[in-house]
């Protein structure tokens, strides 16, 4: 299952890295979020398609990642399902490594299974954000994967050194993770709140299914991230959910967050601010200066008390 929006060549690219897998897809479900009239990315599909070793099928509907997601899993037809992005390219046995793992989990406890990206490695003895959250306390635990349920924030998952195997983790991402079929049957779906640029999604979706199933991550399941530059938000637009959508989901989690809950939040989002603003200073781009206004405006909305009105 892949959304896409306005990335026609990204799609031609993963339609040609899937067809490379030694475990071919049953299927491929392709959810474009493009609007009327933008018929780039269809157009790919019409030519592409027929050539390849699997089916596409191709869906318009709009609605941000998570509800596009949504779409596709409701149409998928697989034992297990794939979410990956439009931009991420799997090694050639990437699907074939993690059914394997799916299937060495003899009492079917494992509920999702998620690569490695090889070139999104994070040193936190090295990038200062990091060196600072440790010198601060900010977290109870510094382990990539896991969920801190004391002050609302998920651990970078890659921070994690590269690694040969598998090793249970709070949360998963979306980019390059595979669901077993039977999570998926239970109802597990992402969070309508996270319409329009969903950030964060994939984690609370992960969250909620870990009340009933072991998430992995497995070090031989390796892909890149292109990181495409199309179809991104605006700076502002992402401060201001990197402030809402990480206090719905600690909300969800932990409900009711005490006051020392909201402390840690509050104090860890303060910092955030600081550390943004005097990035904007020192190196006087306009970008870290709407990201500082976003992330206010989201303190602001949480604070009157219709951040979360959109269900």
């Amino acid at each position: 299952v892949t959304p896409t929006f306005r990335r026609p060549q990204e799609v031609a690219g993963l339609f040609e890295n899937l067809s490379a897998q030694r475990l071919l897809p049953v299927e491929l479900v392709l959810v474009d979020g493009s609007p009327a009239g933008e018929d780039e990315t269809e157009e790919v599909v019409k030519a592409l398609a027929g050539s390849l070793p699997f089916p596409v099928r191709y869906i318009r509907h709009g609605g941000g990642t998570a509800i596009q997601r949504n779409v596709g899993i409701d149409q998928a037809r697989g034992t297990f399902v794939a979410l990956v992005d439009d931009d991420i390219r799997l090694e050639p046995d990437f699907l074939s490594n993690i059914v394997e793992w799916f299937d060495s989990d003899a009492e079917g406890r494992v509920g999702g299974i998620l690569g490695y990206r090889t070139n999104q490695r994070v040193d936190p003895n090295v990038q200062t954000r990091w060196l600072w959250y440790r010198r601060l306390r900010f977290f109870d635990t510094y382990e990539p994967g896991r969920y801190n349920f004391t002050s609302g924030y998920p651990i970078n998952i890659n921070l994690q050194e590269p690694f040969s195997g598998v090793r249970e983790v709070d949360f998963i991402t979306s980019g390059c993770a595979v669901w077993r079929r039977e999570a998926f049957d239970e109802g597990l779906r992402f969070d309508l709140f996270f319409s329009d640029y969903g950030m964060l999604e994939d984690a609370h979706m992960a969250l909620r299914a870990g009340r009933r199933w072991k998430l992995w991550q497995c070090g031989d399941a390796r892909c890149v991230h292109l990181h495409s530059p199309r179809g991104r938000q605006p700076r502002r637009r992402i401060g201001f959910k990197s402030v809402v959508n990480y206090y719905y989901v600690f909300n969800d989690m932990v409900s009711p967050l005490t006051w020392r809950h909201k402390l840690r939040f509050w104090r860890f989002q303060a910092f955030e601010i600081f550390r943004v603003l005097s990035s904007a200073v020192r190196r006087r781009r306009m970008s870290d200066l709407d990201e500082v206004i976003g992330r206010i405006e989201g303190a602001l909305a949480i604070a009157r008390g219709g951040a979360f009105t959109k269900t």
